[in-house]
């Protein structure tokens, strides 16, 4: 379908994005995420991923509301999911008991909310781009296509020679799929 067109061709290359240190407290991040919403639904702003870097300036993952509500409670990323069962759940509250169960999660987290909102940082609950999260800047779109199909991700992040370089997001593949069908296709 767009074999020729390569991911690099749409990515949108990190230094594109507002970025927040690893080393920034759960408060800084609401902060950081809720000022970036505004400035891209303002239009100030292109993106409104918020990315993540380490001390040595490298990207480590991105930021997103649902990881600081993970934030809240620090036995979710020691949880072993299984996302066979997981997204087949009949109901909340069966996976809420599962997993608390198996990690002794807190019970009510939102009670330490201050707390956690000066203690904890954001490399405490980030969670790192798995291996189904990463496509190569010369990978084909079909590569990307079938990760987001298969992941249900929003986004990838794009490596070159090692290196997080860009992000691809799923609407711009989606684009792609348009242009295709109304350029090529002729439909």
């Amino acid at each position: 379908m767009m074999e020729k067109n390569k991911v690099r061709d749409v990515m949108v290359p990190v230094a594109d994005f507002p970025r927040i240190s690893d080393e920034a407290t759960f408060s800084e991040a609401v902060q950081a995420l809720e000022k970036n919403f505004d400035a891209y639904m303002s239009g100030q702003a292109k993106q409104r991923i918020t990315l993540v870097h380490d001390a040595r300036n490298r990207i480590v993952g991105k930021l997103t509301p649902v990881d600081v509500v993970r934030g809240l409670e620090p036995g979710y990323g020691k949880m072993p999911v299984d996302t066979s069962y997981s997204s087949f759940a009949a109901t909340y509250q069966y996976v809420m008991e599962k997993a608390q169960e198996q990690t002794m999660l807190w019970s009510k987290p939102l009670d330490d909310l201050c707390k956690t909102a000066q203690d904890v940082k954001v490399k405490d609950f980030l969670r790192n781009p798995t291996e189904a999260h990463l496509v190569k800047a010369d990978d084909s779109l079909n590569e990307a296509l079938h990760r987001f199909v298969l992941g249900r991700h929003d986004s990838l992040f794009v490596t070159d020679n090692g290196h997080l370089v860009g992000l691809v997001r799923f609407s711009d593949v989606y684009r792609e799929i348009q242009q295709h069908i109304k350029n090529v296709c002729k439909i």
